[in-house]
Formats: C-alpha cells, structure tokens, sequence
C-alpha cells in the first residue's frame, strides 16, 4: 500500500508541474480518428489527429516514443524535440503510463516498418493517478480482474475485444430475427408473481403499491399473452434473475433471449437454432468450427445438428432393459457406472425412477454431448408449459440444445390448452397453489395459438462462440462477494 501511495504522490506532482507549464490535466472534447481508422487509411505524410491511453513510454533524449491504445488499435508516437515546441517537450517529461492525451501530427513510417506519428502538437485529456499493472501486461490476479473490469478492459487486448464480440453477437440476433419477421418487444422485470421457471426469486417491496414484488425469473408467461394478444412473432433480448448459486457456469444476474412463433412447434424452434447460429458464426466469428475450452476442443456449428431423445441416450448407457428395471437394480447400477467414471452422482434421497434417471443423464450423458444435439422428449414433469408427444403423453414435446457439455437452449412445443396447462401448474405448485398464475390462465383461455417457443443464455451462447468456459469472462460486471 505505500508503494502505491508513492507512485500516487509521484503523480500528483507531476500534475501540478503539467498545470504550470499550461496543460489542463483534464481536457475536454478533442475530435479525432480511431487509431484502427488511421491504420487502415494509412498515407505517408497525412495529417491526423489521434486520443488514446499511453500504455508505454520510452525517453530517448531528443527522440521519445510512446504507444497508445484507443480501444481500436495500439499505435506508435513519436516526440521529437525539432518537431515540438519547448513547453511541449519539456511537458512530455510529466507524463506517465495509464495517462490519456490528444495527438496531432503527420504518419510516418520507421525504418524498421513501424507505421508512427510524428507528434506536433499534444493535449492532457486526462491524468492517471493510479499505477497501472507492471508493464500493461494486465492484472495476473483472476479474481481482480472481475472486480476491477476497467482495468482488465484498459491493458488486456483479448479480453476487451471478447465483449466488443459480445455486443455483435447481439446486434446480428436482433438482426436475424428481424429479418425472419420478427419484434422485439420489452415485458416487467419487475412482477408480482415469478412464472416462466422453476426458480428462487429475488424479493422486494413496491412501495407505492404497499406489496410485495419479485424481479424475474423469466419473461415467458407475458411473451405468450402477447401471441393471445395477435402479436404473432416475438422475441425479448434482456436480463433474468435467479437467486441461486454461482459457478463457472451461473451467475445470478444473467441475458436471456426468448423466441414465440404462433402457428410453430418445436421443429420451428429447431430451424431457428440451426440458422441463428451459423449466422453469428459467418457474421462474427469468421468461422463454425469454434475451439473452446482451454483443451481447445473442436466444436462444429455447421447444421444440421444431432437429434436423439432423451431415453434412448439413457438407454445407450446403463443399457436397453433400464426402464424396465425395479428401482432398487437401477440404483445399484447408477451407483456403479458412477465408481466406473468417478462421478459422485449424489444419489441421497433420491426415491424414484424418474429423478434417479435424471441424475445419470445429468452427470453421466449430458456433460459428454459435446457436439450441438437437440435433445427431445423428456418427461413430462420437468416441463410443465410444455405440450406432451401424442403417442406417449408421459413425454414433452421439446428439445434441449446442448453444446459443449452443458444445455445452452430449450425448445417447446408450448401448451395452449388452458385446462391442461392449469393442471400441469397444480401439479408443479403443490400445496402452494398461490404461485399459479391465474392471469396467464385466464389469457389462454381467451384462446392462445398452437406455439413455438425458446431460450437461449445469451452468456452461454457468447462463452461458446468465443471458446471460452468461464461465464465471469463473458459478463462485464459479474456477482461477487463484498
């Protein structure tokens, strides 16, 4: 901590001595060209005006260098005492690295092929008073870098291009959603009643109404009172709220992208994921064949895209007769293709076939479907705003997409069939009958059309398309611990 009070000491005076030689150390506006724009127009001689972050200096005498990152691009300044006035020179002395200034000059290229700029005239935009990390190279400290984003952002080229990537990938959804006949629409993140998922919400209380209100867990039930409503083909691009655990892959606060076509099903939701995502993949990345992971793991995103339903993936593993089994026999064989592949399925007080089932597909199936597979017809218990198969009603008519090991988006056949879908809630609720939402009953029963729905976690979606495994990478301010 003295260190850093030194260097901020040495800082401070180095302001007072910029603000006597008459350099404001914080500017204003300064019009200007990004440096990438500079790069790509790039002429001999050409008068420029650039503003960025100095992320390195070298004092020469009478030739100084600096580098300057505007977020665009790193470019090369060149301070020649016989190309500035006196004050000018002797000013350039009082900067430091993290500073951020304003440049004009003309380009010039090195004898070593470094394109530069042979710097005129310079301006103060603003004065850094805190020591950036040891030569820029970025903060070594993970956990530091989620807390202090700005400095990630500042000194690490890889990780702010990751969100620049992050914001296109959201532009073209919009983009090829729009271009499919779709509207993007906004619902409450503030509700009386959390619906859509099987979810702890956060809590707080509307004053001005003297009740109790919820953030979201989902924007489902009011996206389909608009199909009700005649509004055909919707989509909302934003935030959700979950207040459960944290993992590489959760994070309480997260975006999700929800998809409603009247007159669809779940084969129309299918076709969506299978021209979404090589769209993102052809307008962004630059390529389907994305390597995630530190292991660098091959995913190809060219469609079509595996289809398998949820038994027979089971069945594939603990064997043909596992449905057939009595309860007591499958519990012992789950436990012993746990000790097989040393995975702790976590079976107390698991009672039933159907979540010991769902146990081996979580821990033992999913995490090893590695390339995009819809996963369809699962039980109809888990999926309760879902339509079931016609031939086995014990089955839903929905997909998990399911990419690199974990599920990145469902896909329903949505119910709407008001006096069905009031049973499945009951079920669902329990006791707790309170938590049905009688309004979005009373929506269907006005007559909802036959429905194609989905989610997609935005965060996943942007952890795959960027080949990374760690959800704080992909979101600019992550949860963390006071």
């Amino acid at each position: 901590m003295a260190e850093t009070n030194e260097y901020r000491e040495q800082r401070l005076a180095s302001m007072a001595a910029l603000r006597e030689m008459g350099y404001e150390p914080y500017g204003g506006k300064f019009d200007h060209v990004d440096l990438a724009a500079v790069r790509a127009g790039f002429e001999e001689g050409k008068s420029v005006r650039v503003a960025g972050r100095l992320l390195m200096i070298r004092r020469m005498g009478k030739m100084n260098f600096c580098t300057m990152n505007d977020g665009t691009d790193r470019f090369q300044l060149i301070f020649k005492r016989d190309e500035l006035s006196e004050t000018a020179f002797a000013a350039f002395k009082q900067l430091n690295l993290g500073d951020i200034i304003g440049a004009e000059g003309t380009l010039f290229t090195t004898q070593k092929g470094e394109k530069s700029v042979i710097v005129k005239e310079w301006t103060m935009l603003a004065k850094a008073l805190e020591q950036p990390p040891e030569k820029f190279h970025g903060l070594a400290d993970q956990e530091e870098r989620y807390r202090r984003r700005y400095v990630d952002l500042m000194t690490n080229d890889e990780s702010r291009n990751r969100f620049f990537t992050r914001s296109r990938i959201l532009m073209e959804t919009r983009k090829y959603l729009w271009s499919k006949g779709f509207v993007e629409v906004e619902t409450p993140i503030l509700q009386g009643q959390a619906g859509g998922a099987a979810a702890k919400p956060f809590e707080t209380h509307f004053n001005a109404l003297d009740q109790k209100m919820v953030l979201r867990i989902a924007p489902e039930l009011y996206l389909k009172r608009l199909l009700v409503g005649g509004m055909n083909k919707v989509f909302e691009l934003g935030k959700d709220f979950r207040n459960e655990g944290i993992d590489r892959s959760h994070n309480p606060e997260f975006t999700v992208l929800e998809v409603y076509e009247a007159y669809g099903d779940r084969t129309s939701m299918e076709a969506i994921i299978e021209g979404l995502i090589p769209h993102l993949c052809d307008t962004v990345i630059g390529t389907r064949r994305i390597e995630y992971g530190e292991a660098k793991e091959v995913i190809d995103f060219n469609p079509p895209y595996r289809r398998v339903a949820y038994g027979d993936l089971v069945k594939e593993l603990m064997g043909a007769d596992w449905f057939s089994l009595p309860f007591e026999a499958q519990l012992e064989k789950a436990k012993a293709k746990g000790r097989e592949t040393d995975t702790n399925l976590e079976l107390d007080g698991v009672k039933d076939t159907l979540m010991l089932t769902h146990e081996v597909y979580d821990k033992l199936i999913e995490r090893n479907l590695r390339q995009p597979t819809f996963v369809t017809r699962l039980p109809h218990e888990f999926v309760p705003l879902a339509k079931t198969c016609k031939d086995d009603p014990s089955l839903v008519d929905v997909f998990e997409f399911v990419v690199g090991g974990r599920e990145l988006c469902p896909g329903y056949t949505e119910q709407n069939d008001p006096i069905e879908q009031r049973k499945a809630l009951e079920h669902q609720a329990g006791e707790d009958t309170e938590k049905i939402d009688e309004d979005f009953i009373s929506a269907l029963e006005c007559g909802m059309p036959p429905t194609g729905g989905l989610g997609i976690g935005i965060d996943r979606l942007v952890m795959l398309l960027t080949g990374v495994d760690g959800i704080r990478d992909v979101v600019l301010f992550p949860q963390m611990r006071n």
